[in-house]
């Protein structure tokens, strides 16, 4: 059923994960370079190994390595999950997030995770950094579609009954505004994770944070 009107601007707020709400952006470079050159393939730069982040893994690792051969993929993708599972203890929340998620929960917004890790993945992260409670729902790459794909907001909107005009998405690569854009949705964009803020600007972001602590007083100024 659609939620009453209230006078909140966005009453449902989806994040991006990684580069996002998780300070990961640097390992999973690392992890996506090593499991390349595991596999025989040519290492992606930082650059492009950053790029691929936020799309869902097995696509993400074919643009990142177009010079494996597709019979290499499960290899590559096995090499990947070593490597992230060896350094899953190294990763930690942004300064900030926490904070800022108890405020947008007690203003009545409903939270969400739009994200390309996979729901096992999702899931374990979610656990391990206490988070379980904080969000109302969450949809991943391999039960809906990839980003930049919009079924994962619309599912989520679907779920509470929120229109696209009172649906904000924030995520740290173009993929993530381009999604929004997609679905009819409002996005903010944050420049400390994966994707340089300069390509933003095409897919019309409300604003562009540049620490988490600059999100948290947009939001509580705009959403």
């Amino acid at each position: 059923m659609p939620r009453p009107s209230s006078p909140l601007n966005f009453d449902l707020i989806a994040f991006d994960w990684d580069g996002t709400l998780f300070d990961s952006t640097q390992i999973i470079v690392r992890c996506i370079q090593a499991a390349v050159r595991d596999v025989g393939g040519t290492v992606p730069t930082d650059e492009a190994a950053g790029y691929v982040i936020g799309l869902g893994l097995m696509k993400a690792l074919a643009h990142a390595a177009p010079d494996v051969p597709p019979e290499k993929y499960p290899e590559l993708g096995a090499r990947y999950r070593h490597h992230y599972m060896g350094h899953q203890n190294d990763i930690s929340l942004f300064d900030g997030v926490l904070p800022l998620l108890a405020a947008l929960k007690a203003r009545g917004h409903l939270l969400s995770v739009a994200t390309g890790k996979s729901r096992h993945g999702l899931d374990e992260a979610l656990q391990a950094v206490e988070l379980k409670g904080r969000f109302d729902g969450s949809r991943t790459a391999d039960e809906t579609a990839g980003k930049p794909h919009p079924r994962m907001l619309h599912e989520l909107m679907d779920e509470f009954g929120v229109s696209p005009e009172r649906t904000l998405m924030i995520g740290d690569t173009t993929h993530d505004l381009q999604m929004a854009l997609n679905a009819g949705c409002a996005s903010v964009g944050v420049s400390y994770g994966a994707h340089e803020s300069a390509a933003f600007d095409a897919l019309q972001p409300r604003f562009v944070a540049h620490s988490v602590q600059d999100l948290h007083d947009w939001l509580a100024r705009n959403a």
